[in-house]
């Protein structure tokens, strides 16, 4: 659809982009990054024709740019620029209605049924129909912004070149307008070639991605291979850090700052831990990165408070994360803020563990009631009942630790958990084989991200082997409690 060979051009005896060559194929969402200065305006407007170009050539659907007329490439080409300004007191729909120039044999001496019908269709799919009749010069920001995008579709362009659409957009509508954006480009085969800024935006929406550095192409690939931190980081001079999206196979990016908290006298040790009747808790003086299965603040985050809270035997778990969040807010936690777990063992026979080893430490806090024990390999015998956890983990790491690191901790705690079960021989009723857990067993791993790094978490690693001990010792001491107390 659109092929730009070795391009060079900008303003005056000032070449801004130097030997610019990439294709854009028909139905592709193509976005331009690079940092301001980079060349990324001027590309457009020569694609556009605005600009000449100095040297190379850009073709559009095989022929060069300078044999299509005006109006012909009107008819192919419609431009919504990053500044779009009106300065007539046109309403809405006649503003809307120009997009429509390029198809007419006159000044709307031949408007037709099909431009009523399509000027109607683009008011409704940017949101604007609500106030057609308006002057423009009442609109707000993004109110104008979204009229003239519409304005640009009135025109059914093959190809729709953008300069930072989301501009004065709120949040909704800047989902809306990539989203829809994203279903022409699928279902119509309409060609986008847009600016970001946001280029956590263009990770989520572009099919590629062109990245610009000073004039010349750095990156030309799908998101992936472009948004990579080293490149990004080079690139823009800042510090920045890659994630996956959550929900979508798109790469993200987040900001470093340089501010950031003082931690570094921070210890989560027995100091910083209550136990009454109703539940276990410990109050970090700052947030911790935490990786948890617990009822409330599963997964991965950052939470500051810590809950391990006493139920019943018989407690009904029916919504019982939404009757857990009602009880954190009861006895002034923030459930945001906080990682909360259940258990319907005895809070005081719980077993905690303070080990240091070079420069770093852990703090382990295990609850552990057998009376739901399975054996994980013969499970499908038993029946899936919610009952509250009853082996209940915590490791708290007064170090920095890397995602791996996280991850391992999981896997050396839950052998651990095992091994104590293993040597306590605590059985699985249904098939009176050795369990190696329970049915809801809880785990959380929480760092203080400060201090010595920890890259690994495996058995034998420094790490692992702190965990490993903590974890071993604190569920069979915690199991021996309970199962004292049991004794008549």
């Amino acid at each position: 659809m659109l092929s730009v060979q070795h391009v060079s051009g900008g303003y005056a005896d000032e070449s801004v982009l130097k030997d610019i060559s990439f294709e854009v194929n028909q139905g592709e969402l193509f976005g331009v990054l690079g940092p301001n200065g980079s060349g990324k305006t001027t590309l457009l407007k020569m694609i556009s024709g605005i600009l000449p170009t100095k040297q190379g050539e850009i073709l559009i659907s095989g022929k060069r740019l300078q044999e299509y007329g005006i109006k012909q490439l009107a008819q192919i080409v419609a431009v919504l620029s990053q500044h779009s300004s009106q300065s007539f007191s046109y309403t809405v729909k006649e503003t809307v209605s120009l997009g429509r120039y390029a198809h007419q044999t006159g000044w709307f001496q031949t408007w037709s049924n099909e431009d009523e019908e399509i000027v109607h269709r683009v008011m409704n799919q940017t949101g604007i129909s609500s106030f057609q009749h308006k002057n423009i010069q009442e609109l707000s920001g993004g109110e104008k912004q979204r009229v003239f995008l519409a304005q640009a579709l009135a025109q059914e362009p093959k190809i729709l070149l953008l300069d930072e659409p989301t501009n004065h957009l709120d949040l909704s509508y800047q989902k809306e307008l990539l989203d829809l954006l994203k279903q022409w480009t699928t279902e119509q085969g309409l060609t986008v070639i847009s600016i970001f800024h946001d280029i956590n935006l263009a990770g989520l929406y572009c099919d590629r991605l062109l990245l610009l550095e000073k004039g010349t192409i750095n990156s030309n690939h799908i998101p992936n291979e472009v948004l990579k931190e080293d490149r990004i980081r080079s690139v823009y001079r800042t510090k920045i850090q890659k994630h996956p999206h959550p929900k979508v196979a798109a790469p993200q990016m987040v900001l470093l700052p340089e501010v950031t908290r003082d931690t570094k006298n921070i210890e989560i040790n027995e100091a910083l831990l209550r136990v009454t009747s109703e539940f276990i808790e410990i109050k970090s003086p700052a947030p911790l990165r935490t990786m948890s299965s617990g009822v409330v603040g599963s997964g991965t985050g950052w939470h500051q408070a810590f809950v391990n809270r006493h139920v019943s035997k018989d407690y009904n778990c029916d919504n019982h994360r939404e009757e857990m969040v009602s009880f954190l807010k009861a006895k002034g936690f923030e459930p945001s803020d906080t990682v909360g777990m259940m258990t319907a063992v005895r809070l005081e026979d719980m077993s905690c563990q303070r080990l240091e080893q070079d420069g770093f430490s852990i703090f382990v806090v295990v609850t552990a009631g057998v009376g739901n024990a399975i054996d994980v390999s013969k499970s499908e015998r038993d029946t899936l009942e919610m009952s509250p956890g009853t082996i209940n983990i915590w490791i708290f790491v007064n170090g920095e630790i890397t995602e791996e690191a996280f991850i391992q901790s999981i896997m050396t705690a839950t052998e651990a958990k095992v091994k104590a079960m293993h040597d306590q021989k605590v059985l699985d009723k249904v098939t009176g084989t050795i369990a190696t857990g329970t049915s809801t067993d809880s785990i959380l791993i929480a760092a203080t991200q400060t201090g010595k790094v920890l890259e690994y978490a495996g058995t034998i690693t420094p790490l692992g082997k702190l965990i490993s001990k903590a974890v071993y010792q604190c569920t069979k001491k915690a199991i021996q409690k309970s199962q004292k107390r049991k004794q008549p």
